[in-house]
């Protein structure tokens, strides 16, 4: 399919007149929000209401939802394979964290790749074709026998699955309008945490029982099945009017115009700090330090992760509300600090009784920047830079992301558990002053 014809908005539409025909109305309720909604223009008379949202943008997100679940799926399986790896294949847990590791480096390598392919041609094709690379590259996985061709398939699925992350944010922003993208955006940030419980659910008893060809199913069946649904029914949303070019003319760069996508990409590194830090060290601080059993530390960190998911969806709800993703961001921000702090204080203090519901807060409040982050850098991007600039805060959150474990498992493992959480509390204080709340080109808030 291609991108859908150039149309009007009723929201852009200059105000109605006694002459004003039922088709040119019916064809601008008709069209798809635009990429970056433009301004209305002033009212002289009687207004026309904006048109219901439909169904069909919520069908759209749904897609991209489950696109990105697939392709999550794909990208965290290998994690849940680091026990049939070290027992019957006899990999060291060393060699095994290579193999986990791969998919996230094939992500990596080509997301922004895939970002700027999605701004040329759009979302549609590039996921079906992102997560066919993606299905073929675990029936690889899955008939090798070699560990070596194994990893290099993981590597190639990743890069594959890079394209859900990349145009998923575009195909989310281009159908909804800016009053319904906070909530949109959180929807669909769910897709990480959902992946992951899926994969943690059903991966490791299939492994147990019938071993790692059996396990690589899932991500196979599951992204095969998304790249079909992808390449069947997405549609691409239509660009904004101010996005539509001239034949030959290139789209203004909005990095060489603006630091607004750089400041927004710097506050996102810094917040990946503390939200790795909740989740990749809470279940050993729970058992370690503050002395939990395994299961009940576990049942803490699942229902930690699923308020985490809802909490996006909340704060999303809430940037619709008050009109800003930059507003809540800072908030966000400072919430993040507090709940380090009190992570650091409960371990000073021997507070276990506390324990479980600071990790449950400071998971939930640690992940609620990833939707504002988005929609807003979408949205300042515009529907001709998106696909790259996601690629861009993807890209920076993964690098951020991947030197977290070794840097705070260092610190912890010389100062404690109270020391490294109260050191990270400094990074969303620094991260605070960063976001911008106002475009100083148009003096629009953010």
């Amino acid at each position: 399919m291609t991108e859908r014809p150039e149309t009007e908005t009723a929201a852009e539409t200059p105000p109605a007149t006694a002459t004003a025909s039922t088709a040119a109305r019916a064809l601008a309720a008709a069209a798809p929000p635009t990429a970056v909604a433009a301004p209305a223009p002033a009212a002289t008379g009687a207004t026309l209401a904006a048109p219901p949202l439909g169904l069909r943008p919520w069908f759209m997100l749904a897609l991209g939802l489950f696109a990105q679940v697939a392709g999550t799926i794909a990208v965290t399986t290998p994690a849940f394979l680091v026990t049939l790896l070290h027992d019957q294949r006899g990999l060291s847990l060393a060699q095994a964290g290579l193999v986990v590791a791969a998919p996230s480096l094939g992500m990596v390598l080509t997301l922004i790749a895939w970002g700027a392919l999605a701004d040329r041609v759009g979302e549609h094709w590039v996921i079906a074709a992102g997560l066919t690379i993606t299905a073929l590259a675990a029936l690889g996985a899955l008939v090798a026998g070699d560990l070596t061709a194994i990893t290099i398939f993981f590597v190639i699925g990743g890069m594959g699955a890079a394209s859900a992350n990349a145009a998923g944010g575009r195909l989310v922003v281009g159908w909804f309008p800016r009053e319904r993208r906070g909530l949109a955006m959180g929807i669909r940030q769910m897709a990480q945490p959902l992946g992951v419980a899926v994969a943690a659910i059903v991966v490791p008893p299939i492994a147990a029982a019938n071993g790692l060809s059996a396990a690589l199913l899932l991500p196979f069946v599951m992204t095969a099945a998304a790249a079909v649904l992808s390449a069947v029914f997405i549609v691409d949303p239509k660009r904004a009017p101010h996005d539509v070019l001239p034949v030959g003319q290139k789209p203004q760069n909005p990095y060489r115009t603006t630091s607004l996508l750089w400041r927004i990409h710097g506050v996102s590194v810094l917040l990946v700090f503390p939200q790795f830090v909740v989740s990749t060290f809470a279940l050993v601080w729970l058992i370690t330090d503050e002395g939990w059993q395994p299961l009940a530390a576990g049942l803490v960190v699942g229902i930690a992760q699923f308020v985490g998911a809802l909490g996006r969806i909340v704060v999303g709800l809430v940037s619709d509300r008050v009109g800003s993703r930059m507003l809540p961001l800072r908030v966000v921000a400072g919430a993040a600090a507090l709940m380090m702090i009190v992570l650091a204080l409960t371990d000073w203090w021997g507070l276990s009784g506390i324990a479980a519901v600071a990790v449950i807060l400071a998971s939930a409040i640690t992940v609620a920047d990833n939707g504002l982050a988005f929609t807003a850098v979408a949205e300042i991007a515009g529907s001709r830079w998106s696909g790259r600039a996601l690629g861009a805060q993807n890209t920076a959150q993964f690098v951020a992301a991947t030197a977290t474990a070794p840097v705070m498992g260092a610190l912890i493992g010389v100062f404690g558990f109270a020391a490294a959480f109260g050191l990270t509390a400094l990074l969303p204080l620094v991260a605070i002053p960063l976001v911008p709340l106002v475009d100083k080109r148009s003096g629009k808030k953010l």
